[in-house]
């Protein structure tokens, strides 16, 4: 069945019963907190290869199906890879695309400012971390049928949906890294993804390694980050 038809033949509308309500002391508190522990989240590049239980992934993935979308056709598609050889593969592809964004195609001023975040075309995170998730965006849905439906916003969509699964992991206790080779078209042959399929984002995920390090970077003041008119 496609995704498009599950909610074939139910109401148009039906009544709110899911929102909480909560007093504004409440309100703050629990706003501030959220801020406090997602703070704690740093982009790392050192994974242990220790294993994670499948269903914290399942259920973190679950979390990004919930995100908003455009006319909620839910334009996504997690490709989770653990198998030792394909994540082989996927490391050496990968890293034939970095080197060329290194040596031929990044621009200097791009690897000035990737310099101060150590960040080079060697990427053995893609093999010793436990799980890597592919992110697809569908241009368009496939029906039983054979036909496809139009997707729209599938950018902003697949976007809100990776930033739902990066939190929701971060508060399972792992960390993530986003990586972006590209192209990255090697994702779709590897992981049999149909064409109608755009890679958007390679997550890293796993635990820490024993004496990981991270860049020592602050993010920007709200004063920087937000207007109020």
């Amino acid at each position: 069945m496609s995704k498009l038809s599950f909610n074939q033949g139910s109401p148009q509308f039906i009544p709110l019963s899911t929102y909480q309500s909560y007093p504004e002391t409440e309100m703050l508190a629990r706003a501030q907190s959220f801020y406090e522990d997602m703070k704690r989240r740093k982009t790392i590049r050192e994974f242990s290869d220790s294993p994670v239980p499948r269903a914290v992934i399942e259920t973190c993935l679950l979390t990004a199906g919930t995100a908003p979308s455009g006319a909620n056709h839910q334009p996504w598609h997690f490709a989770v890879v653990t198998n030792p050889a394909l994540k082989h593969k996927i490391r050496i592809e990968a890293e034939i695309e970095e080197r060329e964004f290194y040596d031929r195609r990044a621009p200097q001023e791009w690897k000035d400012a990737l310099a101060p975040l150590g960040t080079d075309a060697d990427k053995p995170f893609l093999e010793t971390a436990p799980y890597l998730i592919a992110i697809f965006g569908q241009k368009a849905t496939l029906m039983d049928d054979g036909s496809a439906v139009k997707n729209y916003y599938v950018p902003e969509s697949v976007s809100i949906a990776a930033g739902f699964l990066i939190s929701a992991l971060h508060q399972a206790g792992l960390a993530t890294l986003t990586h972006t080779p590209s192209p990255m078209g090697f994702l779709n042959q590897l992981l049999q993804r149909p064409d109608n399929e755009k890679p958007y984002i390679l997550l890293v995920v796993g635990y820490p390694a024993e004496h990981c390090l991270v860049p020592n970077i602050q993010k920007k003041p709200l004063e920087q980050i937000a207007s109020f008119f």
